[in-house]
């Protein structure tokens, strides 16, 4: 009987140990296959510590271009509202002018003479132009042609208000005489 309980006995231990020795290599095989996620996980977290210090530098990069762009949009803008003010204060001197120019105007018309207009010294201004060019043989391109269009309105002016100051001289220089 003992024979019969020590094979019993060392039956039931060999069943153990071949369960044992299963889940070892099934334990064995779920190690392995940690190790290889262990691999796998240090690359990815590697390649996230790279990717998190180029974007580290890139914002270092950008937060230095935004600082430059500022400093840069501000001085133009300071410009800017200068030039603002300066235009500012020559369209007010403009006005000025052009009210002082009407007032001369009017108080050297008499009722019955007519008054060149504008468009007539404008049209003089062209024909002399027109002559000059002419006469002189430069060429007519449309670069000239538009800054002489731009200049025509201020002489066309200027003609005018000179006309009006000859016209005073002569009724001084009639009167006094």
């Amino acid at each position: 009987m003992t024979n019969g309980i020590g094979v019993f006995v060392d039956g039931v231990v060999a069943i153990l140990l071949v369960l044992t020795i299963g889940y070892c290599m099934l334990l064995n095989r779920r190690l392995k296959l940690l190790k290889a996620d262990e691999q796998s996980l240090r690359a990815t977290i590697s390649e996230l510590v790279t990717a998190t210090e180029i974007a580290e530098r890139a914002i270092g990069g950008l937060k230095l271009t935004v600082h430059e762009c500022d400093m840069g949009l501000g001085e133009r803008l300071r410009k800017a509202e200068r030039v603002s003010i300066e235009m500012d204060r020559a369209v007010v001197a403009g006005k000025d002018l052009l009210s002082r120019l009407s007032q001369i105007v009017s108080a050297g018309r008499r009722s019955d003479e007519p008054v060149a207009s504008v468009d007539e010294a404008r049209r003089d201004d062209v024909k002399s132009e027109a002559k000059n060019t002419v006469a002189n043989g430069a060429r007519n391109d449309t670069k000239n042609s538009a800054r002489n269009g731009a200049r025509s309105g201020a002489k066309a002016v200027a003609a005018a208000a000179e006309a009006f100051a000859e016209k005073l001289r002569t009724k001084v220089h009639g009167l006094a005489a």
